[in-house]
């Protein structure tokens, strides 16, 4: 890796890890800066502004992230409510980046910036999709290999179980601790009985 490519990812990584703990509007282009140990202008060759930044973080660090942690989970078409669930555990309870008091990085930018900024909200809502559409997949193949009922919507199951991860994921943040997590996953368990 040359070492202005080092560059450009040691200030998304460590950028990243301040917005993560502290959110996007309330750390400064300085903060990531002092973090980084660059100066003002590498940030800016690299970055002509912060959302330029922001952008890059969500394209180059977190749709790779997403991808392996979200999507590829549920490629495995052997048993697809097993795999959504084991993929929902590993998220909420092994995952070491993902800290409970700070919440999804995803849904943390979605709630923070996308009334504000339009490629913001078009970047993440592709993020959205994708998962959605590979849950909704999946389901449907757990449907033809006789794993799931028949017949049952498979939208409104992707859709029931994200809305589930995204809102579970806000009452950890909330009260900062796992054993919620542990209340929603036997609850996923428990309603994917009654899909089988």
């Amino acid at each position: 890796m040359k070492k202005s490519e080092a560059t450009r990812l040691n200030i998304l990584q460590k950028a990243f890890e301040l917005i993560y703990t502290k959110g996007y509007q309330t750390t400064s282009v300085d903060e990531i800066i002092a973090t980084t140990q660059v100066t003002k202008g590498a940030f800016y060759y690299h970055f002509k502004t912060k959302d330029d930044m922001g952008l890059a973080i969500i394209n180059e660090l977190m749709i790779p992230n997403f991808t392996n942690n979200f999507i590829q989970p549920l490629q495995n078409d052997e048993n697809p409510l097993e795999n959504i669930y084991q993929m929902m555990y590993h998220l909420l309870i092994d995952n070491e980046f993902l800290k409970v008091e700070y919440g999804c990085p995803a849904s943390n930018f979605t709630q923070e910036m996308a009334p504000w900024n339009v490629e913001f909200t078009k970047a993440l809502n592709e993020l959205s999709q994708q998962w959605e559409n590979t849950m909704i997949q999946s389901i449907e193949k757990g449907m033809e290999n006789g794993k799931i009922k028949e017949g049952l919507n498979a939208k409104g199951i992707a859709v029931f179980v994200l809305s589930g991860y995204w809102g579970i994921r806000n009452l950890g943040k909330l009260e900062s601790n796992k054993s919620i997590y542990l209340i929603y996953l036997q609850q996923l368990k428990s309603y994917f009985k009654t899909l089988q």
